[in-house]
Order: structure tokens, then sequence, then C-alpha cells
């Protein structure tokens, strides 16, 4: 057997091409993602579920900046509920006293899943062309067939049944070109295997683990609150403002006059007290000075 006449034939040569450059775009495109993934791997890591009150604009700034995930977390942002928390300045200009204002939530929350933006579609499918990924497969094997009755049909037009010895030489002809279709769909199907093996093995190492551990890591950071849980806990916030507000309103004429009675007893009773002693002590002395005087008239006559 004639393995250059065979390598060097037409449709097998296609077919090594074909799988040789499956092969390198795979490589390039799953290294790419990896390279990608394995970087906002590196960010998350640095950040805690408690940190994300303070350092959000710090998140927020890099995930828009970045291309690879800029996308899925525009989309994942508006979903977000933020902890219902001010920041009041202190004493010094510097300080700041951070007060809750609900007891309920005290974190970022989201009403869906983090897994909803960030998954496996997002983050490696979306960055490549997976649809002709996943039909290099295909192509190979269909190659197969393609060149094996290309083949054949070329093969069975050079026969020549003029004489016997160009019968002789062009059935030996095609008993050669039925060897090499037959290694073509040996060929296509060996590469198509090769290939698909391959192709699974590294993109489980390259991409699924780490998009595995680049939606756990977003699943741990951001706690998953439903919709319907949200709006039950702010129904609840607003009953208890309501009762507080209604216990406020009842109390106040109570508190009020309180105060008024307090406010009397404390600063009008004493300044009417005195009042009425000055009196008295100006009655007494003008009961005096006309007793006196009264004396002095019986005296002239």
């Amino acid at each position: 057997m004639n393995f250059a006449h065979i390598f060097t034939d037409i449709p097998i040569l296609i077919v090594l091409t074909l799988f040789v450059g499956s092969v390198i775009f795979c490589i390039t495109k799953y290294t790419y993602v990896n390279k990608n993934i394995k970087i906002f791997v590196n960010f998350l890591q640095n950040f805690k579920k408690s940190d994300l009150n303070f350092r959000f604009k710090e998140i927020d700034e890099w995930m828009s900046n970045n291309g690879y995930v800029a996308s899925a977390w525009q989309e994942f942002k508006n979903t977000l509920v933020f902890s219902e928390s001010v920041a009041l300045k202190g004493q010094g200009e510097d300080e700041l006293m951070y007060q809750d204002v609900s007891s309920t939530v005290h974190n970022i929350q989201t009403t869906v899943d983090p897994s909803y933006f960030f998954n496996e579609e997002t983050l490696v499918l979306s960055k490549y062309n997976a649809g002709f990924m996943g039909a290099i497969p295909t192509i190979l094997t269909g190659c197969g067939p393609l060149f094996t009755f290309l083949n054949i049909a070329t093969a069975f037009g050079k026969i020549d049944f003029s004489t016997q010895e160009r019968t002789i030489a062009s059935v030996a002809g095609l008993m050669s070109s039925m060897q090499v279709a037959a290694l073509v769909s040996v060929f296509a199907v060996g590469a198509c295997l090769i290939f698909t093996f391959m192709e699974k093995i590294i993109f489980n190492l390259l991409c699924h683990r780490p998009a595995s551990k680049a939606i756990d890591l977003m699943g741990k950071l951001f706690d998953n609150v439903s919709s319907e849980k949200f709006l039950f806990e702010l129904l609840r916030e607003t009953k208890i403002q309501n009762n507080s507000v209604t216990n406020l309103v009842s109390t106040m004429p109570n508190q009020f006059k309180m105060a008024l009675n307090a406010g009397i007893a404390s600063n009008l009773v004493p300044y009417l007290e005195n009042l009425i002693f000055g009196i008295n002590q100006m009655n007494k002395q003008l009961k005096e000075t006309a007793k006196s005087g009264g004396d002095s008239v019986d005296d002239l006559f």
C-alpha cells in the first residue's frame, strides 16, 4: 500500500486539512473563553456578600467596562434590590453613620436567580460560533460519503472496454480508486470521532469548569429573593409604618395635654404665685399707709 499516494490524494487531504483547522479553531476559541472567565472569577473572589453595600460601585464600574460580561451585567443589574439603608453625616466632616431603614433587607438582593443571566450560554457559547463548532463533526462525517461516491463516479467514468489491455488497466485503476474512496470515509469518520472526543475534553477543562465556578460565585455573592417575597416584605414594612403612624396620631392628644400641663405646672404656676404674693404685700402696705394717714387727719381736727 502506497501511503504517500494515499495522503496526497486530494479528498483525503481535504478531510485532514478540515480536521486540523477545526482542532485549531476549537483550541483557540476555548482558550479565549478560559482566559476571560478566569479574569472574571479572580475579580469575584475579591468580594464578600457583606461588602456589596459599600463596594457596589466598584463592581458596577468593572462589570460595565468589561466587554465579556457587560451585556449580561446590565440585564442582571435591573433585577437588583438594594438594602434600605442611608448614610448620615456624623459630627466629624468625614464621619458617616449608616442607619438601616428596614430590618428585613440587609444586603443587595436580586429577584431573579443570577444563573439566569450568568450561565454557560452567556459566558461560553455566545462568545464564539457555537453552531459552527457543533456542526464540525457532521461536516467531517459528510465529507466521507461525498468524496467516496465522487471517487467511485470518477473511477467508473474512466473505465475503457475498447481493448483487453485498456480494460485490464481501467479495472486496476477502478480498484485503486475504490480503495481511496473507502479510505476517505474511514478518515472522515475517524476524524469526526477524534474531534468529538477532543472537543468534549477541552470544553470541560477550559470552559465548563471555570464557568461553573463563576456561576457559583455569583450565586453566593447575591441573595436571591423572589418577587412575591419582596412584595410581601414591602407590604410588611408598610403595615409596620402605618401602625406606627396610627399609634402616634392616637397618642398625640394625650401627649400634648401632658406637655401642656407640665408646662403650666413648671412655668405659669410659680409666676402666678409670685404675682399673688406681690399683690398681697402691696395690699398690706396700702392698708398700713392708710391707717397711719387717718390718725394724722384726726389730730388736725
